[in-house]
């Protein structure tokens, strides 16, 4: 019978310590301290422990990988971040380490541990707020960082984006300029992002003496999810003659329950997305939305990170800015 080998994850478990600290230990164990090492060593000894010379992703530092991490693998906006990180990974001769977290800070804390773990040489995140056990990985781990998505104040990180409240605000003041006056705001997770969209949309709304209207089912986006959205809000906005959704694939449940119930848009209701997603671009009528540069983040925020692996002076942070389209629905 093949007996089972004992994990990085067993050793950690064992010495009180993240499998992060065991990986750091075994490749530099000058950078953990003497306590620990001693603890780590004591641990390996015991169960004897000894590294699996085929396993290159744990033990070669010659493969240059660049760890990312998403919160979700069904949204389309990161399918776009990612396809430009490997477009710059590619061409640089990088692989790329990608992981999700499912929105939930606990599980990307886990996670941020786990791929610093590979030995990667750059990482690459899509939040600018983390837990605070995260937050002491991210700056023991010694590597560049990347964050992505937002702009931040964070002097320490590598930073691409664009001004998610800015937007919020602009798009907010096109459906006013429109005629329309009792706009709601449609969100999602509840996320920073989601947040500062809706603190642009609230700025609109008070710049206009008009009172702020919102939903937030707190789950991921989608069709479906924007269609019950639409008839819980006709119920708790019967007067709502406009709506702003935190995603595209929100704002075309929204169409297509409007079809469904004879609302005509834009006449009767304005309906305005946010990222220009295809799906919004194919609809009859065009989706107005906000467009946002999400392959751009994701190859210049890559090549900025592998400009700092290799030494070379680059630029850290990046304001990429955004469009916005009336479409046919406002």
């Amino acid at each position: 019978m093949k007996l089972q080998r004992i994990t990085l994850n067993d050793i950690a478990t064992l010495a009180g310590v993240t499998k992060m600290t065991v990986s750091r230990y075994l490749r530099t164990p000058e950078k953990v301290k003497p306590e620990t090492a001693r603890r780590i060593a004591s641990v390996i000894e015991e169960v004897g422990f000894q590294t699996d010379p085929d396993n290159a992703a744990m033990n070669s530092n010659a493969i240059a990988r660049i760890g990312v991490l998403v919160p979700s693998f069904h949204n389309q906006i990161f399918a776009d971040v990612l396809a430009g990180v490997e477009t710059a990974a590619a061409a640089r001769g990088y692989q790329t380490l990608v992981v999700n977290y499912d929105y939930n800070s606990q599980k990307e804390e886990e996670q941020i541990a786990t791929v610093l773990a590979f030995n990667v040489k750059a990482l690459l995140l899509t939040e600018s707020v983390h837990s605070i056990r995260a937050e002491k990985y991210l700056r023991s781990a010694k590597i560049p960082v990347a964050e992505v998505m937002g702009l931040t104040e964070n002097s320490e990180r590598i930073n691409v984006g664009f001004d998610n409240q800015r937007a919020g605000l602009d798009m907010t003041r096109m459906l006013l300029a429109s005629g329309k006056k009792r706009i709601i705001y449609f969100g999602s997770m509840a996320d920073l992002r989601d947040e500062q969209r809706y603190a642009g949309y609230c700025q609109a709304m008070a710049e206009a003496g008009l009172h702020p209207g919102r939903i937030t089912p707190g789950k991921v986006s989608s069709v479906t999810i924007g269609a019950g959205m639409m008839t819980l809000a006709r119920q708790m906005y019967p007067e709502m003659d406009g709506i702003l959704c935190t995603n595209d694939d929100l704002a075309v449940g929204v169409l297509r329950e409007c079809t469904a119930c004879g609302i005509r848009v834009p006449e009767q209701l304005a309906v305005a997305g946010f990222h220009g997603l295809e799906i919004g671009q194919v609809t009859t009528p065009k989706l107005a939305s906000v467009l946002t540069p999400r392959f751009e983040m994701g190859k210049v925020a890559t090549e900025i990170l592998i400009k700092k692996i290799q030494g070379l002076p680059t630029i850290e942070r990046v304001d990429l800015h955004y469009r916005l389209s009336m479409g046919e629905t406002i």
